[in-house]
């Protein structure tokens, strides 16, 4: 009884702004105050303001659809989520984008991975996806592919060879028949490989930098969504390569084969099997195409009427 009334003496001696000093104090020491969630009773680390300890359980983040994940209003840069609709680990990072945690540089976009189903030459096909460097999603073989490549000299894995800037006509076929008569226009109306034996080695004349560019570019030969990689994405793969030659494009996750290529200036295909890739880049009179074979890879200009392979990237 008389420690109840000590109290209610204390607090009528205490002026109302030493109570509010007092609560302002104990306010400030919930907020600061670090956690530690562990069965041992230990304090967070000094850098952490959260701390899960545990040898036997594991974090679990939030788990949603990739549809949930994408309605989220105004998220948060490093908001973390589990996306159940691939079984990945994303957080939204400060490009605006939601991204895959990841060993290493490489991240995707939710719904990489997933299968596209389109028609390519008349025939319905379905191919993978696969993730590349900084956030961007690749198909998984090169158009018209049958499968994705075992090896660097799988020819299942080849596809077809295409002119730059020229729409799937049946040139691309690697046993196109070859005409010599140049194209005045972005579509020649045939399905010959034309040649050109004087520079600048273009199937087109009047010269046309302006085709393949983006997914509604003239002549994208990639299906909805998807178009021509640019040289600088190109050489953000090239960049990841365990080994900056055949191998190392065939171990990165787009699997590139050498798949050879066809001349502009008489049709007649490489015997070395180098890979030879465009890009959707011009410069100048040519277009810049990635290459490799066994000693060495870069990026280059060349002429347009060459026959090279052709790998989509998602826009």
């Amino acid at each position: 009884m008389n420690n109840h009334n000590n109290f209610k003496a204390l607090l009528k001696m205490m002026s109302l702004k030493t109570l509010l000093l007092l609560f302002a104090s104990i306010a400030t020491y919930s907020i600061s105050a670090q956690v530690a969630i562990a069965t041992d009773g230990s304090s967070a680390h000094g850098s952490a303001m959260l701390e899960v300890k545990s040898t036997a359980k594991g974090f679990l983040p939030p788990r949603m659809t990739q549809e949930q994940i994408e309605a989220i209003t105004d998220p948060a840069i490093g908001l973390m989520v589990f996306n159940t609709t691939n079984n990945r680990l994303y957080f939204f990072d400060s490009s605006g984008g939601w991204k895959e945690i990841a060993i290493g540089s490489s991240t995707i976009s939710p719904g990489c991975g997933d299968n596209i189903t389109f028609t390519y030459d008349g025939i319905e096909v379905t191919y993978g996806t696969v993730s590349g460097q900084n956030g961007t999603c690749w198909m998984d073989r090169n158009l018209g592919a049958s499968q994705v490549a075992t090896s660097s000299n799988d020819y299942l894995a080849f596809g077809d060879l295409y002119q730059w800037g020229r729409l799937t006509d049946g040139h691309e076929k690697r046993n196109s028949v070859t005409t010599p008569t140049l194209s005045s226009s972005d579509v020649p109306g045939h399905s010959n490989f034309i040649t050109s034996a004087s520079s600048p080695i273009d199937w087109r004349n009047p010269q046309n930098g302006n085709l393949w560019q983006g997914v509604s570019g003239t002549n994208n030969p990639c299906p909805s969504g998807y178009r021509l990689p640019t040289e600088a994405e190109w050489e953000a793969e090239r960049l990841s390569w365990s080994s900056n030659n055949t191998a190392g494009a065939f171990s990165s996750p787009l699997k590139l084969p050498a798949a050879s290529s066809r001349s502009g200036s008489n049709g007649a295909f490489d015997v070395n099997n180098w890979g030879r890739y465009w890009s959707a880049t011009a410069h100048g009179t040519l277009s810049r195409y990635l290459y490799f074979y066994n000693d060495n890879a870069a990026s280059n200009g060349i002429g347009r009427a060459n026959g090279y392979s052709v790998r989509c990237i998602k826009e």
